[in-house]
């Protein structure tokens, strides 16, 4: 699990982003990357989502990923479009261990100890909170975190620039995932990476 942590460490903020179309994922990935933020979470919602991602592996720099995996058929589907890691908005141990098998770093989403409990099982230790704010908000995640002092996070749902910086000062929170820096459907790139900017400096 060393290179799921060390692509959380990258930068403060992971967008999750949905696309729509697969023409915007390059302009939007460059606008990211540009910004400050090279790590980016394409959810398996929409789709243009697996042609979106061979986009975003264009731009240099990027480290694009799949979110809302859900089963093991997405994760292949992921794998072959080149995602360079996976997250889950839950954990079931098929998809785990489906997870785990393929190499990819994997970043199981988690609500409850049962659900760090399942994971450490499995041999993971690196998790998002989700959906953060629906689940509790922040003293649910510090509650959580107590027991379970190997275990490092990114919380995501809810999460905004009003509030990052609270969830960034967590000390097993490693960095927050949030769609503000990357509103659906075509926005402004230049907007963008102001966004980029502003979410990068964020402190942790």
């Amino acid at each position: 699990m060393r290179r799921m942590d060390a692509i959380l460490r990258i930068a403060p903020v992971i967008p999750v982003i949905v696309i729509d179309e697969v023409a915007h994922a390059r302009p939007l990935a460059e606008a990211l990357v540009a910004g400050g933020l090279p790590v980016l979470e394409v959810t398996m919602r929409t789709p243009a989502a697996l042609g979106a991602i061979r986009e975003m592996r264009q731009v240099p720099g990027a480290i694009v990923g799949a979110g809302t995996v859900t089963n093991a058929g997405q994760l292949d589907e992921a794998l072959s479009a080149g995602s360079q890691f996976v997250v889950s908005p839950g954990l079931t141990e098929p998809l785990g261990r489906a997870a785990i098998a393929s190499g990819l770093p994997f970043l199981p989403g988690i609500a409850n100890a049962a659900d760090i409990m399942r994971g450490l099982d499995l041999g993971l230790t690196h998790f998002k909170f989700f959906p953060a704010m629906a689940a509790g908000g922040i003293p649910a995640l510090t509650a959580l975190a107590a027991p379970f002092g190997q275990c490092r996070f990114c919380p995501t749902g809810g999460i905004g620039p009003s509030n990052a910086g609270e969830w960034l000062a967590l000390e097993p929170v490693l960095c927050v995932g949030g769609s503000w820096v990357a509103p659906r459907g075509m926005p402004d790139v230049s907007q963008v990476e102001v966004l980029a900017r502003e979410a990068a400096s964020l402190a942790r």
